[in-house]
């Protein structure tokens, strides 16, 4: 820092305010300085000034599943709006979702340096009487049921299946059958439920069984060849828009037409829905604005988690989906709509 100061003609206090990014600094002087930390090199030592600001700048994320659309999706909406916040990003994947394997995990971001840590958690396990987070560390939850001790940051789950299936009654449908996602799944399971209450809501006294499958496309086909088979059945909803590409192939090889003998709905708007055949009507969620809310969920004093601070504002905050209507739904066949 001396020879950056010698080179620039300015005091060694003045280059460190420079490359700590601290305003009040001249803008041509700025220049000087940035051209000498250039002309020899120099680079600012981020772990010191780590230490002695007591910021990292780096958020740590465990998640338990790289496999799944949604958290691929969540993932990647947190690493961009950290980018845009001047936060790098540490990714924990965690393959066995155990107490000590949750644990490890924490311990191991503690001594990676991070400032926060954002777990995306799908499924059941902040929840269980076996898993819990370390206290002191301040956490950030995608997707959980746990909003009494952490701040959670989910989709509108339930509220998105409340619209798809009015819309499906709305068009004339006497029911409406499910093709839900695993049964450990949070998002899963608030459909599941906001689809059978919404039914109830509508006087339709006994809800079709529940189909169930794993999120992939070939779930969804296996689960369709079964749901073809009920003659009776003229809409679906499924919980999410690749389970829904396997029940229309299922369908399509069933003679069933879609939406002419059956409607469908999906659940997340992935980019290919608009081109699937027929185009997928299905729930848009915002996984950019979930990434941003946990992103901004972070504790803004990151120096909490190396004071044992705890965090404050629990609670949960949902994001709103909207409902984007395609081509694969329609009254049901012989309705005077």
């Amino acid at each position: 820092m001396g020879d950056v100061a010698r080179v620039a003609g300015v005091s060694a206090q003045t280059v460190s305010r420079v490359s700590n990014g601290f305003a009040g600094v001249n803008e041509d002087t700025r220049r000087q300085v940035l051209d000498a930390m250039r002309e020899l090199g120099y680079r600012p030592n981020s772990a010191a000034r780590a230490l002695r600001r007591g910021e990292f700048r780096t958020l740590g994320v465990i998640t338990f599943s790289l496999s799944t659309l949604g958290n691929i999706r969540t993932l990647d909406a947190i690493a961009t709006s950290a980018a845009r916040e001047g936060y790098a990003v540490t990714l924990l994947p965690v393959a066995v979702p155990t107490q000590d394997e949750v644990n490890g995990a924490f311990s191991r971001l503690g001594e990676l340096a991070v400032d926060a840590v954002i777990v995306i958690m799908e499924v059941h396990l902040l929840d269980a009487a076996t898993v819990s987070v370390p206290p002191g560390v301040q956490v950030v939850v995608a997707d959980s049921d746990a909003g009494d001790r952490y701040t959670v940051v989910d989709t509108d789950q339930a509220g998105g299946a409340r619209d798809a299936v009015r819309h499906l009654l709305e068009l004339g449908h006497g029911t409406v059958w499910h093709l839900a996602g695993p049964e450990d799944s949070f998002a899963a399971q608030r459909r599941a439920n906001a689809w059978r209450a919404t039914l109830a809501e509508a006087g339709v006294a006994d809800a079709p069984p529940l189909v169930r499958g794993d999120w992939s496309a070939e779930s969804g086909y296996r689960a369709g060849l079964r749901i073809a088979e009920e003659a009776d059945c003229t809409a679906v909803f499924v919980a999410n828009d690749q389970m829904a590409l396997g029940l229309l192939r299922a369908l399509n090889e069933r003679g069933r037409r879609v939406p002419e003998d059956v409607s469908v709905v999906g659940f997340d708007d992935i980019p290919e829905a608009a081109s699937f055949l027929p185009p997928l009507t299905t729930v848009h969620q915002d996984f950019a604005e979930v990434g941003r809310l946990c992103v901004e969920g972070a504790p803004q004093d990151a120096g909490g988690w190396a004071r044992g601070d705890e965090t404050e504002g629990h609670g949960t905050t949902l994001v709103p989906t909207r409902l984007v209507r395609r081509r694969s739904t329609a009254p049901p066949p012989g309705s005077a709509r």
